[in-house]
């Protein structure tokens, strides 16, 4: 079966919809802010968080009087204006849901019974809300879940059992988060800057994305999602392989699924945290599958990085960018810092793109990639 992306829908600091998104990094327009504020941080960081006009829209369209939490809403909300965004109605009794995060409501963690918590039940929610009554499920896979549940969408399509399916990446910026990356001494004090000599470090941002796949076509022509394959480094906890091996086998993988050879990939969104060992590492993993001169690009020094959001998300670009025909410009990028060759883009442009390359990795050694088709 094949999978259509037939709607999308991105919601940051930057703006509620893709377009606005695109727009965006169509001017090299960052959302990253710099921020001095207590009840995040004891010193100031740089993030892209929602603003309060964001939030009271989100809460006024999704009546925050129900008991909903902020991550809820936000992904409720984007999942919503997806759907609104498709074409055709389609048929909710044949659609399944997957919520893609990797924190959930964590900040609620003492306050709440640990079964409110629970990343099923905030899918579930979710999923009722939007009116499917298929067993919501749940991709919490590191940093790689947006690209992972975009992968086992594209699993339940082929299985036949459903016709579409909604797949939704949310993640909130929270004092339990920032705190977190800072243990590492992974955050950037200055705004990401992916595969640059300069790079120092993540940004977080917090942004929830939604992709609709479907089986069926609905007379359009719509981006298609191939192929895609998962891998795990298996050698630390937290850092990602030197090597490059593992990533580039999920790349391997995913380009023979998608039935495509690797000079026909156009376009490549990496993941592109902007840390020392992230950065080379796909650097190195492009260069192994000889992916070295491919244009490339980074969304992070646009919306930082959205954790379990950053998979749907950056894909979600990616379908403009095919719609569009433009490459995307990495913000922030200047020098490259990486020992490999990339080919990082800094201004849109126009290409021919007909198969485009995102990748994903984690905490845990999580690596993913897939194949999208113009």
């Amino acid at each position: 079966m094949p999978a259509y992306a037939i709607a999308s829908n991105i919601i940051s600091f930057l703006g509620l919809d893709a377009k606005i998104h695109w727009q965006a990094a169509s001017s090299l327009k960052s959302g990253i802010t710099y921020y001095e504020d207590a009840a995040f941080s004891g010193s100031p960081f740089y993030a892209c968080k929602l603003d309060p006009s964001q939030w009271q829209l989100i809460q006024e369209q999704e009546k925050a009087h129900t008991p909903f939490s902020p991550f809820e809403l936000m992904a409720l909300y984007s999942a919503r204006q997806a759907l609104r965004n498709c074409k055709t109605d389609i048929d909710i009794g044949a659609t399944a849901f997957i919520l893609a995060t990797t924190k959930g409501n964590i900040e609620w963690l003492g306050q709440v019974p640990d079964e409110r918590i629970l990343l099923h039940t905030s899918a579930n929610i979710i999923a009722n809300q939007l009116g499917i009554s298929a067993q919501a499920l749940t991709v919490s896979h590191a940093c790689a879940s947006g690209v992972i549940a975009l992968i086992y969408a594209l699993r339940l399509l082929e299985t036949g059992k459903y016709k579409n399916v909604v797949v939704t990446g949310c993640d909130r910026f929270t004092r339990f988060v920032l705190k977190g990356f800072q243990s590492f001494q992974a955050v950037s004090d200055a705004p990401c800057r992916p595969f640059d000599a300069a790079r120092k470090g993540v940004t977080l941002g917090e942004a929830a994305a939604t992709i609709i796949l479907s089986s069926v076509n609905y007379g359009n022509a719509h981006p298609q999602l191939m192929g895609g394959a998962t891998s795990n480094d298996a050698n630390h906890i937290s850092g990602p392989s030197r090597t490059g091996n593992e990533l580039a086998m999920a790349i391997a993988k995913a380009i023979k699924e998608s039935g495509v050879a690797a000079t026909d990939i156009g376009m490549i969104s990496a993941h592109g945290t902007a840390t020392d060992y992230n950065d080379e590492m796909e650097a190195k993993a492009f260069n192994t599958m000889g992916l070295g001169d491919v244009p490339l690009h980074s969304f992070k020094g646009y919306v930082g990085h959205t954790l379990g959001a950053a998979g749907v998300l950056e894909s979600a670009m990616i379908l403009e960018a095919l719609r569009c025909q433009q490459l995307i410009p990495s913000a922030g990028f200047e020098n490259s810092g990486v020992s490999m060759p990339v080919n990082v883009t800094t201004e849109m442009q126009p290409a021919n793109i007909e198969f485009a390359l995102k990748t994903a990795s984690g905490f845990g050694g999580c690596n993913a990639a897939i194949i999208w088709k113009r």
